[in-house]
């Protein structure tokens, strides 16, 4: 069975970050240690109850996306073994699957969005303004539509316990500079475009996916954290999907749903989850795995 971890325990590491999901470790000046815990965040709130597994299987997917993509962008991958790196005493059946050493990068600050269809809060925007992030759309699209083409739709960092904000490219240039700003749109659309492609060919849409970069010290952008992961995008099977409606889904769409039934105000703390949602997500998750990556995790 996998393993369940709602925060990681390392003495003797020197804990960096405590994040919605990760925790993070210094190793050296080049290198940190990602732990991706059971921890589960929705509305940008840190739920109270773990998913089971769900830390392997956002790492395990990662990984996949990581390797399918190096000839896209680099990414923070060492390729270093975990085993190796954990302090004496650790238990590596409990790390091992659901962490990684990477290069230490300088993150971008914002989050790098990539949409193909028009759901979440870019349907709610549109449907208010006609545009997402400053890029016009043609009249009349209905929820869950395809987009003409792929658009880069980028939002800030929020602090914890703050939404992140749609903002428009020129918002970006003005935070991070024209030719990162462009570089990062481009990695963006490029790395999506291959996923939806290979996705769609294992009978999943990817919808919209977010991704973090950072920079090497010459400059170099790289994708990190995360990629691909049932928590950073949205996962529609394909023979389900219908046009007019937000189609079922391969992510925590299914815990925000329980949660939109509830008189819960959005704010911390967060609410219990019932074992049935919490066995119901966690299936979720690892499905996704398996038909995206041919991964069962055991």
């Amino acid at each position: 069975m996998p393993t369940t971890l709602s925060a990681s325990n390392l003495p003797g590491l020197n804990l960096l970050h405590r994040g919605k999901v990760r925790d993070v470790y210094a190793l050296s000046e080049r290198e940190l240690l990602i732990v991706a815990t059971d921890r589960l965040s929705a509305f940008d709130v840190v739920l109270p109850d773990p998913i089971p597994g769900k830390g392997e299987v956002l790492t395990q997917m990662s990984n996949f996306w990581f390797a399918r993509t190096a000839h896209l962008v680099p990414n923070h991958l060492t390729g270093k073994p975990v085993a190796g790196v954990l302090p004496a005493g650790s238990d590596a059946a409990l790390y091992t699957k659901r962490s990684v050493v990477v290069k230490r990068l300088t993150p971008v600050p914002i989050e790098a969005i990539a949409r193909g269809y028009l759901i979440g809060s870019g349907w709610k925007d549109y449907q208010a303004t006609g545009a997402l992030c400053g890029i016009r759309l043609p009249p009349g699209l209905r929820q869950a539509e395809q987009l003409p083409e792929p658009i880069f739709t980028p939002s800030t960092k929020a602090a914890a316990g703050r939404h992140d904000e749609n903002i428009g490219f020129d918002r970006v240039v003005a935070l991070i500079g024209a030719t990162l700003a462009e570089q990062v749109r481009e990695a963006t659309l490029k790395i999506y475009t291959f996923a939806a492609e290979y996705a769609r060919a294992r009978g999943i849409l990817v919808a919209d996916t977010k991704l973090e970069f950072g920079t090497d010290e010459a400059g170099r952008l790289h994708v990190m954290d995360e990629m691909l992961t049932p928590d950073s995008s949205r996962f529609w099977p394909a023979d389900e999907y219908r046009v007019g409606t937000s189609p079922p889904s391969f992510d925590k769409q299914y815990v925000r749903d329980y949660l939109e039934t509830l008189d819960w105000d959005k704010r911390a703390p967060g609410p219990r989850l019932p074992a049935a949602v919490i066995e119901r997500t966690a299936a979720k998750y690892a499905e996704a795995l398996r038909r995206l990556a041919g991964i069962v995790l055991d």
